[in-house]
């Protein structure tokens, strides 16, 4: 049996599609989406924003409703940094000329233990 959350977006219920038309004669409302939980599948993530947004629209207005509150969460003082190696630069020809790239490797902490 698939389990569904409604739409979080703050704005859902006042989008004008037909999918959102609820009520008998006279006493019709726009209602927020459902949002179906394929929990069944093998393809499945329950941390996808898509399980409790509607659409892109909603999440992002949602985002940008409650981005002071959510950043309140987990604030963050210290940038994050990833290890690398020296960047090495690799001059490669082709049929068009010479170009250089940039090759850029993370170093692998979790692995390199003891």
């Amino acid at each position: 049996m698939a389990e569904h959350y409604w739409c979080h977006g703050p704005k859902c219920h006042t989008k004008v599609t037909t999918d959102r038309v609820r009520g008998s004669k006279g006493n019709k409302v726009l209602r927020t989406r459902k949002v179906k939980q394929h929990t069944d599948r093998s393809w499945y993530n329950p941390n996808n924003f898509f399980n409790y947004f509607c659409s892109t629209y909603c999440y992002n207005d949602f985002a940008n409703t409650y981005a002071q509150q959510i950043i309140k969460i987990a604030p963050r003082h210290e940038p994050l940094e990833t290890p690398i190696e020296d960047p090495k630069k690799e001059t490669e020809s082709t049929h068009w000329g010479t170009y250089t790239r940039t090759v850029i490797n993370k170093i692998d902490n979790e692995s390199n233990v003891g």
